[in-house]
């Protein structure tokens, strides 16, 4: 099964780190959060990847590219270009690049990515997010459900105190902070898709999660896997910060591999 990323939005809510890479390439623990990624995805046994690149790509690509190269130590031969490498640190991950274009919406992304797809249910996630989500799981789930396409609800982290107010709201008679019980389930990403999901988008400016997604639900064909554990995405340079802390104390929740 393969696992398709979404990668190549702008980013502009996190500009600061954005206005000189994509936003997949944004580092936590000193690793583009794409590479967190697809870490948790390797860690359920998916390790063919196909990312679905736009803005600034060739970020993506030299990162890759000379993925061997940047994490091993090498002699080389400068007269010849002979190569040895002394230690070589790498993953078994075969992973494809695509650029779908700068101005393509997420729905076009896909599209453009149909060939490289092929005929089999496949992943798709953002390039942004992390979870500790079972993909197996989730797998099982959506074989079971007889959906088209099945996306992983989960609860947002609530970042804003809850307010209550007197009969004529104008004094606060109690605050406190906002929990996961004030809020309800969101598309979290993390989807599983079959190939019928192809023929509900129309074109490079589809919005994947516009009309895509209210035509399954209309046909009654997106399923939802129920996710109460961690979930976050990076849409800001604070959840960036959040991350690469969780990450620094050791407590990561998506770290789900040794």
């Amino acid at each position: 099964m393969k696992a398709v990323i979404l990668a190549g939005g702008f980013g502009t809510r996190i500009s600061e780190e954005t206005g000189i890479r994509p936003k997949p390439m944004v580092e936590i623990g000193g690793k583009p959060i794409i590479w967190h990624i697809m870490k948790m995805y390797a860690a359920h046994n998916i390790t063919d990847f196909v990312v679905l690149g736009g803005y600034k790509v060739d970020f993506i690509r030299d990162y890759f590219y000379n993925y061997v190269r940047s994490n091993s130590d090498f002699t080389i031969d400068l007269l010849t270009g002979d190569i040895v490498w002394q230690k070589a640190e790498s993953e078994p991950w075969r992973v494809t690049i695509l650029d779908t274009g700068i101005n393509s919406m997420t729905g076009g992304r896909i599209l453009k990515a149909r060939e490289h797809i092929g005929e089999e249910a496949f992943c798709l996630t953002y390039g942004d997010g992390v979870s500790d989500v079972d993909i197996t799981k989730l797998v099982d789930f959506h074989k079971n459900s007889g959906c088209a396409c099945t996306v992983t609800a989960v609860v947002p982290e609530g970042r804003f105190g809850v307010l209550t107010f007197n009969e004529g709201r104008d004094r606060v008679t109690a605050f406190r902070e906002k929990d996961k019980e004030d809020v309800g389930l969101i598309n979290g990403g993390f989807f599983v898709c079959e190939p019928a999901v192809f023929d509900v988008i129309d074109d490079e400016l589809t919005v994947w999660e516009q009309q895509p997604l209210n035509r399954l639900v209309e046909q009654g064909q997106l399923a939802s896997f129920i996710h109460r554990g961690f979930w976050q995405s990076m849409d800001t340079l604070r959840d960036r910060n959040v991350l690469e802390q969780r990450w620094a104390t050791g407590k990561a929740p998506w770290k789900i591999w040794d």
